[in-house]
């Protein structure tokens, strides 16, 4: 199996792989594992990897183009990547198992505000959580993940040793979008170039409402809801009219 990431931070890794059964699987050759630098897929001297936010607001949001060439290039064939988000499945012992049947999995970590929703749209096959919170950014949750699939592959663990393992609140963030306007033929939605903060603010409430929705409805249950809210929760929840 082949494990390679993508983050801004690969010194972060160096410690956590040298230890352990993950660095004895990959001494074994069960396992390689590849940490790349985002950074080398940036362009310009600076090789700058985030850009500020479409619709204003604080933080910044990591740029696509990067991440599209890093994918370009490391994706085996049957790989499958992985955008570490707090708003992805949650991962359980059975995605685990379920990841360490491929012959790839190519983690991308997020940093500040997100990556930019094209990231997820066109380039992503699959999002994962590590739980209802947020860290500064995705590389502990992939040390997670790699940790907890590594220690299945065949030969890392004595045979048998795993089969008896045991396994705030709110709305989830909606999309976000930074520089370039056009990127894998999509576009960002014209109301976040419109310049109208309260047509931006209604947008953002809508589409968080939506992905709530969508996502995770059981947080709707104690999420602090208005009226609006109330009343936009109950229109997406319509059928789409034939």
């Amino acid at each position: 199996m082949k494990i390679d990431v993508v983050t801004i931070f690969p010194g972060m890794f160096a410690g956590v792989f040298a230890e352990g059964m993950v660095a004895r699987a990959a001494q074994a050759a069960t396992c390689t594992i590849g940490v790349h630098d985002l950074r080398r897929w940036a362009e310009g001297r600076h090789q700058v990897t985030d850009d500020y936010a479409f619709g204003g607001g604080p933080g910044m949001v990591m740029k696509p183009e990067p991440f599209f060439r890093a994918v370009g290039e490391l994706k085996a064939p049957g790989g499958r990547v992985i955008l570490m988000s707090p708003q992805g499945r949650p991962f359980t012992q059975s995605v685990a198992a379920e990841l360490a049947t491929l012959p790839q999995v190519l983690l991308l970590c997020g940093r500040y505000e997100g990556v930019d929703e094209r990231v997820r749209l066109a380039l992503c096959d699959d999002e994962i959580s590590i739980g209802d919170y947020v860290l500064t950014g995705g590389e502990l949750p992939a040390m997670v993940v790699i940790d907890a699939v590594v220690r299945l592959l065949p030969g890392v663990l004595a045979e048998g040793s795993a089969e008896g393992d045991s396994f705030a609140t709110g709305l989830l963030e909606g999309p976000q979008y930074t520089r370039p306007r056009e990127f894998a033929g999509i576009a960002v939605p014209e109301v976040l170039i419109s310049g109208d903060h309260g047509a931006v603010a209604r947008w953002r409430r809508r589409e968080a409402l939506r992905r709530t929705l969508e996502r995770r409805p059981d947080l709707l249950a104690s999420a602090p809801l208005t009226e609006e809210d109330r009343r936009i929760l109950a229109e997406l929840s319509q059928p789409p009219v034939i």
